[in-house]
């Protein structure tokens, strides 16, 4: 599933190619019918949060998309090739087509469905503004829960874009054990995740891909970008990776780096 360094860097691409026009809308399979509606309407903004992205058209009308596990955009130069049969909606600008294929949501919003997503959706770590209030909130929920902070990181009603990849690279730079009641750490610890997890997402948005190893001057290859996830041997100490099962996905941690709290761990 994407995870929020996607979602925000198609609100971007997509804002680029078609906010401020007309756009023709369809939907070449038929399952949104709602596209009547937008077609010949002024795409005026886009907007992500968390795993969500939000279509803003001219009269107030809002489309939520969700890509789940197998939805994807794909983006055509003009002339566009004919769309899937399996393309839920297809948006044509002046110079692009940008075809919507296989999401777990596609709808349109109503103002009180727009209140109501907002409000499940926890705090965004690349969102442009964050108050202080909604990030106590947060805590609030960090510090009462008993499930371990590796599953809390999944939780989108707490953290939303943090996904199993962001998760396992954070904990492990953060050298917190992901079995760790959320509950037993403390206010800084949970500040340090949030600093972490909007310096990694951001990278992520700007390289167009997860990147948690940085090296002056040279970008990673892929196979090398990342620290623990689906490793077998740590970068920083040449240990084991371990896996575990957090929040039904696997997780993999170095048990050297990561050790619990009152052990000793690395610098």
């Amino acid at each position: 599933m994407p995870e929020g360094h996607t979602i925000h860097r198609l609100a971007l691409d997509l804002e680029r190619d078609l906010v401020g026009h007309r756009v023709e809308a369809s939907s070449p399979q038929g399952r949104f019918l709602e596209a009547d509606r937008l077609d010949g309407q002024v795409l005026r903004s886009t907007e992500a949060f968390g795993k969500h992205l939000l279509l803003h058209f001219g009269a107030g009308s809002v489309v939520h998309v969700h890509l789940g596990l197998f939805g994807r955009f794909r983006r055509h130069r003009h002339p566009a090739p004919p769309p899937r049969d399996t393309t839920r909606l297809r948006l044509v600008g002046p110079e692009r087509t940008w075809d919507l294929v296989g999401p777990t949501a596609c709808e349109l919003l109503t103002a009180a469905g727009l209140r109501g997503l907002r409000a499940r959706i926890g705090v965004d770590p690349i969102a442009p503004r964050t108050s202080r209030e909604a990030l106590d909130r947060a805590f609030d929920a960090f510090s009462r829960t008993r499930r371990d902070v590796g599953a809390v990181l999944l939780d989108q009603g707490v953290f939303s874009g943090i996904g199993n990849v962001y998760r396992a690279e954070i904990l492990f730079l953060l050298g917190i054990d992901p079995a760790t009641p959320a509950r037993d750490l403390s206010r800084r610890d949970f500040d340090a995740i949030w600093r972490k997890a909007r310096e990694l997402l951001r990278l992520g948005v700007a390289e167009r891909r997860i990147v948690t190893v940085r090296d002056a001057g040279r970008r990673p290859p892929r196979r090398e970008a990342l620290h623990v996830y689906k490793r077998e041997t740590c970068r920083a100490c040449a240990g084991p990776i371990a896996r575990t099962t957090s929040a039904n996905r696997s997780l993999w941690w170095c048990p050297t780096c990561q050790r619990p709290r009152g052990e000793s761990t690395r610098s």
